[in-house]
């Protein structure tokens, strides 16, 4: 009785830290703005806790993600099969972030979660220092579990600075697909790294890999830099909260009404208090529910760090099959003509067009005698 009442003691003093943010005021609007956050503090503070109760069905869980194929989750609607989508044979997830928010460590999280080996090695290369360079310089593919071709993970280039470079970059990708190897080379960057990046040999083979059509976007972003965002006053800092919120809204992200789900990280450098109110802000600054939409991976090892990251990815697998697209049955019909039937009417296409290049040669070989001048008076006398 005495730890519960200590934990309500405790989670009394946290909200009241909370209620010394944002504006004072004793107006309506304010009251009821206050009430409605406070509501939020405490859906995700609560969050936490049902982790930890359903961390003991982590393993169901896993399987239901481990049994996951494309299209599993589509939603019968409005008389819809799922004969009738355009169901790609792998779901492509794309991880969009700042530079150093740790993209490339989760893709390493997920894989060890899922594959659950302790002993392999690591799959995205870590920036030990994010400080020095942009981290990962191509787009990496990895499939989860390897092996497996249900669906991929790709690392992608931390976000520049300016906003208008990424909006292009991630215009590309959700337009024209991604490819695994393929460098991403902006226009700010030095010229000798451009060309490095351009003529490596060994990496020219992205040129060879079919585009991948991105499903869903998941965007990593660092906890304690939105700490240090909400708290500092500096120029860089808002800058920095600034780009991801622009680049965020952009519509080429979102499905349909269903926008890119957050991955904050790094939250075990900071207190649970703070982890709460970074989550809290995010939300109320990209405009999604911070309980449901928001999760929260540190870089912990223990069940309820797996199960957030199972979570996070099955949220993200059936929002993708979602928003999978009709199938285009034209097409589709194209596709299902024998390849002998196209070559009997290419075969017939080409002989048709010899035959017609054969005349021409002929008609300006031997062309036409001009036509009689008939002299109609003199024969007259016929009729």
């Amino acid at each position: 009785m005495k730890a519960e009442d200590g934990k309500n003691e405790s989670d009394r003093l946290f909200l009241e830290e909370f209620d010394k943010m944002g504006p004072q005021s004793s107006s309506p609007d304010f009251e009821a703005y206050h009430k409605r956050r406070q509501k939020v503090y405490k859906e995700v503070l609560q969050s936490y806790d049902q982790l930890r109760v359903r961390s003991k069905s982590l393993n169901e869980a896993k399987y239901k993600v481990l049994s996951y194929f494309p299209g599993t989750w589509i939603e019968n609607v409005g008389g819809k099969k799922l004969s009738d989508y355009d169901v790609p044979k792998t779901t492509s997830l794309l991880l969009i972030g700042p530079k150093g928010c740790g993209k490339s460590s989760l893709v390493n999280k997920i894989s060890r979660v899922l594959e659950d080996d302790n002993f392999a090695p690591e799959r995205a290369q870590i920036s030990y220092n994010p400080s020095v360079g942009d981290g990962t310089y191509y787009l990496q593919g990895y499939m989860i579990p390897r092996g497996s071709a249900s669906f991929c993970l790709y690392d992608s280039r931390g976000l520049a600075d300016g906003t208008s470079e990424n909006i292009n970059m991630i215009q590309n990708w959700m337009n024209n697909g991604v490819r695994h190897g393929e460098p991403v080379i902006r226009k700010s960057d030095d010229s000798s790294l451009r060309r490095k990046m351009k003529f490596k040999p060994r990496e020219l083979d992205w040129k060879f890999c079919r585009p991948q059509m991105v499903n869903f976007v998941i965007f990593v972003v660092d906890a304690v830099s939105v700490l240090k965002s909400i708290e500092g006053d500096g120029v860089e800092d808002l800058l920095c909260l600034q780009m991801i919120s622009e680049v965020f809204k952009q519509p080429c992200l979102s499905f349909k009404d269903d926008k890119p789900v957050v991955v904050i990280t790094h939250g075990d450098l900071l207190s649970i208090a703070d982890r709460v109110r970074a989550r809290v802000y995010l939300g109320e600054l990209l405009g999604i529910p911070p309980a449901k939409q928001i999760f929260d991976i540190p870089e912990n090892h223990d069940p309820v760090t797996e199960l957030t990251i199972v979570d996070m990815l099955r949220y993200s697998l059936e929002h993708a099959d979602r928003n999978l697209p009709y199938k285009n049955w034209v097409m589709e019909n194209v596709r299902k003509v024998p390849l002998f039937s196209w070559l009997c009417v290419l075969a017939m296409l080409l002989g048709i067009a010899s035959g017609m290049a054969c005349m021409r040669y002929l008609h300006m070989r031997h062309p036409r005698e001009s036509e009689l001048n008939i002299v109609w008076h003199t024969i007259r006398h016929i009729w």
